[in-house]
């Protein structure tokens, strides 16, 4: 049967974004058959204390529904993705991740914190986003991707005219067409490739390596 990847994810956005990266990354591996069943959404607000303690419970129970949707296929694993917004990676995800995999168990899990936005993803491709015609056309990268404030309202403010960045529409629209190097310039996307990678193989063992010969997506 087909592996399956359950995703605990923080915004409406994501819930239609995440899925499109990891069958992106997936292909690059050489898996076109994975499953993605609808991601649960979890502010992280109810994963983590004020004071970057994990909320144990709430997460037991989100992982509960994760593993549940599990039972229905042959091998999977968990991939939990949050934004950092103003917290420090290092900081909160080494916690998170600890509590995670307790919960799961022999199920493997990882767990991503974007930052500060997953948006900032957007803004290290801004290239491959702007030849696709989804952006102005003198949009240019900037220098520290992860250290922009406020992601979204730099994106809004490269889109086309009368046109803001709306997360539910475009998050799912960008994910599909950046180029995955160009957004690797930002250590958070360059550790979802790897944790994506690594639970990839974990169920289907080593796939093709990016930028390796037979490693080519499928144009989206």
């Amino acid at each position: 049967m087909r592996p399956a990847v359950v995703c605990v994810v923080e915004g409406h956005g994501e819930v239609q974004a995440l899925p499109v990266l990891i069958r992106r990354i997936a292909a690059e591996r050489g898996i076109h058959g994975l499953v993605i069943p609808k991601p649960i959404r979890c502010p992280k607000s109810k994963l983590l204390r004020k004071r970057k303690g994990v909320q144990t419970e709430e997460l037991v129970r989100r992982l509960r529904l994760a593993t549940a949707k599990l039972s229905n296929w042959e091998g999977g694993a968990v991939l939990i993705l949050v934004d950092a917004d103003e917290d420090c990676p290092a900081e909160i995800g080494p916690a998170l991740s600890m509590a995670a995999r307790t919960i799961c168990g022999n199920i493997p899990c990882a767990v991503v914190l974007a930052k500060r936005e997953y948006e900032a993803w957007f803004l290290a491709a801004i290239e491959s986003l702007r030849r696709a015609g989804k952006l102005v056309g003198h949009a240019e990268a900037p220098g520290e991707p992860e250290s922009v404030s406020d992601p979204k309202r730099c994106l809004s403010r490269l889109m086309p005219p009368g046109r803001s960045y709306r997360e539910t529409v475009d998050q799912p629209a960008f994910s599909a067409l950046m180029d995955l190097s160009e957004a690797q310039k930002c250590p958070s996307f360059a550790k979802l490739r790897r944790d994506v990678a690594s639970l990839l193989d974990r169920l289907t063992g080593p796939g093709v390596q990016p930028n390796s010969p037979g490693s080519q997506e499928p144009t989206p």
